[in-house]
């Protein structure tokens, strides 16, 4: 020990000399990194978006560049690398870099000595849907996740996004707040730039004001509508959505609204939605109708979901698949909601409310799936089985759309009922975005979500969800619509015998398109595809066909059909027709706690 005992000196003298001279505030900046997009269109009738990526502040010998495999609110793999081309990087000085693709939404660029450096690629896009991207000579839509890369390790850094429309072009609608700079945004990660999806071109844009938050409509298209009308009436749909959780999570909201020859569906996002319509659905009641409940829907979705949402959907791997049992919260409950919130806000009377709810409950359990598939099963297998519908999925799925629709309608009476009208299914919904939301910053478990209906409640619905979530057991509907003074009558659908089998004519040729589980074609043997030679001896047309289905109970028919280009005989007998129409009524004398309960449901009568 004596012996070391200098050197030891000498070593720590030295580290003492060493950090005394360095100054005061001795630190080495850390080096933050920067992320720029550019988004330029120059030709835009070819369909391609070019972007342009400045990376600064990445010292590694390399990066890793991704793409998204899919959007979220839309649960389906849809690799949209596969419309990439030209991947390249390049130094500030423009000296080629290294690129090496790993797998199919991975690239890796190497840059050793240069932190700085630059991303280039053109991404075709022309296919117009909400959850895609396209352009065109008329406009650019685009969806960040289809379109904009990320570095893999960074997707929490924030960034610059500079828009360059195509030569004509005016205008750019999106969510992203603005930066400095004429069209240039910015984003805080990664995330929020995927989910704030960008309009570009000459639309016009329509503005209100709801719960003191400024909101714009960018309308792209022709369309009917009154635009002091729509502004008016989206303007109570948002204010109506605010009520139900009353707070709100918002400085600014944009709907993009896409007016096209055939149009339906919507693509929620954190602060704005795209809504696709057709642009004669506003010039009737029934039509006009229907856009406001898409627009409710989705505004709805500023709440459920994009922050009242399962632990699976946030933050996001964009990489896969992200399982959840609850979309039927998260979708299901929306439509709910959506309908409701008309309802609320005057858009619909009681009489059509209940209306529509009873044809919700008759399609539902008209979809033989129904006894198959549960609410939870078509949530977790949305990925492989809800965006890949086959001649087979109403007898084998059932949608956590409309299921979810009517478990939030059971579960909304249910509340209500257990708490004499002091609660609902509103409070459900506050108290998950106070806890998981606001406090906890983070998504509810399964369990987690049923708690807090039991907290809301008073008691539990563990048997409920086991069986009619988690299981195919039938709703009750007449005991929770009860609850309401409302009766539920069930009568046949159709007086009729059925083949359980639907036809159309393709270009003068009579083919099968559906058959229904445990019907008579089901069971005898028709399949769909099959082409019908001849009905009881003679050549098939429209009428035919159409007397064939009103068949009485008990005829005999007898099918020649074509399939695999050879022709056999199918011997069917028409059946009773199993299906069933729901109709919801007042009782004539409610009781005050009946009374209670409809009031709380659905707000006034109106």
């Amino acid at each position: 020990m004596l012996k070391n005992s200098k050197s030891f000196f000498c070593q720590a003298t030295l580290a003492v000399l060493l950090t005394s001279a360095l100054p005061a505030a001795a630190t080495v900046a850390a080096v933050v990194p920067t992320l720029r997009y550019t988004l330029a269109m120059p030709t835009p009738q070819t369909h391609y978006f070019e972007v342009k990526m400045d990376l600064g502040g990445f010292p590694a010998e390399y990066t890793d560049i991704k793409i998204p495999v899919w959007a979220p609110g839309s649960y389906l793999v849809r690799e949209f690398a596969k419309n990439v081309e030209g991947f390249q990087a390049r130094t500030t000085g423009g000296q080629a870099l290294a690129v090496e693709k790993l797998n199919k939404n991975t690239w890796r660029v190497r840059h050793p000595k240069q932190a700085d450096f630059q991303v280039s690629y053109k991404v075709y896009a022309y296919e117009l849907t909400v959850r895609t991207s396209f352009i065109d000579a008329d406009h650019g839509y685009l969806n960040g996740t289809s379109v904009f890369m990320y570095p893999a390790d960074n997707k929490m850094l924030g960034s610059t996004v500079v828009v360059e429309p195509a030569t004509g072009w005016s205008k750019v609608s999106t969510a992203l707040k603005a930066a400095p700079g004429k069209f240039t945004y910015k984003a805080a990660s990664y995330d929020e730039l995927a989910d704030s999806p960008i309009e570009i071109g000459n639309h016009k844009v329509l503005e209100f004001n709801a719960n003191g938050t400024p909101h714009q409509v960018a309308m792209y298209g022709t369309y009917t509508a009154d635009d002091t009308k729509l502004t008016a009436d989206l303007k109570k749909v948002c204010e109506e959505a605010h009520r139900v959780v009353g707070q709100n999570p918002l400085d600014r909201y944009l709907f993009i609204v896409h007016n096209l020859e055939r149009g339906g569906g919507g693509l929620e996002h954190l602060n704005s939605t795209t809504l696709e319509v057709s642009r004669t659905t506003y010039g009737t009641e029934a039509g006009y109708q229907s856009f406001l409940d898409l627009a409710a829907h989705e505004y709805f979705h500023l709440w459920n979901v994009k922050r009242i949402r399962p632990v699976a959907l946030g933050p996001f791997n964009y990489d896969q698949e992200n399982y959840t049992n609850m979309l039927w919260v998260s979708e299901g409950m929306t439509s709910y909601y959506a309908r409701l919130i008309n309802k609320r806000a005057g858009f619909i009377s009681q009489e059509a409310y209940l209306g529509k709810l009873g044809n919700a409950i008759t399609q539902v359990e008209n979809t033989p799936g129904n006894r198959v598939q549960s609410a939870a099963e078509s949530s977790f297998d949305a990925w492989i089985k809800g965006y890949r519908q086959n001649e087979n999925s109403s007898n084998s799925e059932i949608s956590y759309y409309s299921k979810g629709d009517l478990i939030g309608a059971v579960l909304d009476l249910n509340i209500a009922e257990a708490t004499k009208g002091e609660k609902h299914l509103d409070d459900v919904f506050r108290l998950l975005y106070d806890t998981y939301y606001k406090k906890a910053n983070r998504g509810f478990t399964d369990k987690e979500f049923q708690d807090a209906v039991a907290t809301v409640a008073g008691r539990r619905y563990d048997d409920f969800f086991q069986t009619s979530v988690y299981g195919t057991k039938t709703l009750d509907y007449a005991t929770a619509l009860g609850y309401a003074g409302l009766t539920l009558s069930v009568a046949p659908l159709n007086e009729n015998g059925t083949l359980g089998a639907s036809f159309a004519n393709r270009a003068g040729r009579i083919v099968v398109v559906s058959v229904k589980r445990d019907g008579a074609a089901w069971n005898g043997g028709l399949n769909v595809n099959d082409e019908v030679l001849l009905v009881n001896g003679s050549a098939p047309n429209e009428e035919s066909i159409r007397q064939l289905l009103g068949s009485p109970v008990g005829t005999d028919v007898k099918l020649q059909v074509r399939r695999d280009g050879l022709t056999r005989d199918i011997a069917l007998k028409a059946l009773a027709d199993p299906d069933r129409k729901y109709t919801i009524q007042p009782v004539a004398s409610p009781s005050a706690a009946q009374q209670r309960v409809l009031a709380r449901w659905l707000g006034p009568k109106k």
